[in-house]
């Protein structure tokens, strides 16, 4: 199992000292994300400053850019690196690409399908030599003249990974990508009973199986070094699991486990503002079907026995102070990468 560390984007001028560390960590994985920051300036200056950590996005919005303008970034990024980045894309929901972004929303699964295979026709486009032409439904585009090409790279293969919750997005991940990010608003038996059918489902078009397809995360990490402090760490993983509950667009985990009236009381709770107030609505229940939860000693096995299965990569951190603390992580992320 890869063990993935978590850029601090708040932070740029940080990002190199934190990269080379947490690759001295021991981490496989370094990754930035798309919240309030971008993700790639960071993840060039990761590139930069570290030599074997895969560079990961999860992830980047694809629909606020064009499939042509992310084919350009990954190209550059995937040089940089010397082939290790792994490119995360993510839809969002309708209302940030509308009233965030003032884009148009359609048909999120079906479009990023399209979006996946045109920028695999630009980089062969690039690579190859050929001709660049792409005619889907919601992309159309045959225009890259010689001047607007990038030169061929050592590394063109670039691993695409999609961010899925429900199922048409779950099969395309199947379908055509190197792995799929699963939501942390996410349970044991979601997975087992949606998640992990449908990725296999899109992997049987493509003729591929389940095996070829990393999952990376399954679901909140909830640790810390005391009971006291773990309490604390609770309550925050119930304030943010209410969050991802009250958007309509997730309610079908919700619905997994018959907790539906929750989920909608949660979005009315939102629409009034009544953020402060949500984590309340989560149930200790709630809590250990969405997170693993334990003390620092007993968070490992925990993951292991929850995720092991079918997990190809997983977050975990703590925070480091001393050096007992990097020894107790460096341990941690050993023990993990030899599920």
């Amino acid at each position: 199992m890869k063990v993935v560390a978590n850029g601090d984007l708040s932070r740029p001028h940080t990002i190199p000292e934190s990269a080379r560390n947490a690759e001295a960590m021991g981490y496989d994985v370094f990754s930035t994300s798309e919240t309030n920051h971008n993700p790639f300036i960071p993840l060039t200056l990761a590139a930069e400053h570290t030599e074997r950590m895969a560079l990961q996005t999860s992830i980047a919005l694809a629909f606020p850019r064009s499939p042509t303008d992310m084919a350009y970034i990954a190209w550059d990024l995937q040089n940089l690196s010397n082939g290790r980045l792994r490119l995360g894309l993510g839809s969002q929901v309708r209302g940030h690409i509308v009233r965030r972004f003032g884009g148009a929303w359609s048909s999120p699964a079906a479009r990023m399908r399209e979006y996946i295979l045109a920028m695999r026709a630009a980089w062969d486009c690039w690579q190859n030599g050929g001709k660049f032409e792409f005619v889907g439904r919601h992309y159309q585009m045959n225009l890259m003249p010689p001047f607007f090409r990038p030169e061929p790279i050592e590394h063109p293969d670039i691993e695409v990974f999609i961010a899925a919750v429900n199922t048409k997005m779950l099969e395309v991940a199947g379908e055509l990508c190197q792995g799929v990010f699963l939501h942390s608003f996410n349970t044991h038996k979601y997975t087992r009973e949606v998640v992990l059918p449908s990725v296999e489902r899109g992997a049987a078009k493509a003729g591929r199986s389940l095996a070829d397809v990393e999952v990376s995360g399954g679901g909140f990490v909830v640790t810390a070094a005391t009971e006291e402090a773990l309490e604390k760490e609770r309550t925050a993983a119930k304030t943010r699991i209410s969050f991802y509950a009250s958007t309509r667009s997730y309610e079908p985990v919700m619905a997994a486990h018959g907790w539906e009236d929750t989920a909608r009381k949660l979005y009315r709770m939102s629409v009034e503002g009544k953020w402060g107030e949500m984590g309340a609505q989560i149930t200790d229940e709630m809590l250990d079907e969405f997170a693993v939860v334990g003390l620092y000693d007993e968070i490992v096995d925990r993951i292991k026995e929850r995720y092991g299965p079918y997990a190809g990569s997983i977050g975990l951190s703590i925070p480091v102070e001393t050096e007992e603390d990097r020894e107790r992580l460096a341990g941690m992320i050993r023990e993990l990468q030899a599920v």
